[in-house]
């Protein structure tokens, strides 16, 4: 028996497509964040009474709320639409895991957690675009 051209068809696709992606993920990923209204952006942090202001210009301002350096290294553990998670290492100076949910361009949910300046940390929040910068 001959296979029917739909199901040719639909196996070479299928090999089309899993070509494609592993093109697709070797971008710099993280769109997500990039779609994120620009500005000055506050943090309400759950269980704190302080709020942290931000400023936003390109979203990855959001992944290192307790390493405020450059250079840290960076894993990109998922990268959804909507949901981005990314651990990272900042040499002398500790790690985290950051999982940001975004709800609008103007408003997500943001947990970190990983070790600082020698000290553990948990965070949790809400985060909203407030104003320019």
């Amino acid at each position: 028996m001959q296979p029917s051209g739909q199901f040719i068809s639909c196996v070479s696709s299928l090999a089309i497509l899993a070509l494609a992606l592993p093109a697709a993920a070797q971008g710099d990923g993280l769109a997500m964040l990039g779609d994120l209204s620009k500005g000055e952006w506050t943090i309400k942090f759950r269980g704190e009474a302080r709020d942290q202001k931000i400023c936003v210009r390109t979203g990855r301002e959001l992944i290192q709320i307790k390493h405020d350096q450059d250079g840290c290294n960076k894993f990109v553990v998922e990268d959804r639409s909507n949901r981005v998670t990314v651990q990272y290492t900042c040499a002398g100076d500790g790690y985290g895991r950051t999982d940001i949910r975004k709800e609008t361009d103007g408003l997500i949910q943001l947990e970190s957690r990983g070790i600082a300046s020698g000290l553990p940390f948990q965070i949790a929040g809400e985060a909203r675009r407030t104003g320019s910068c």
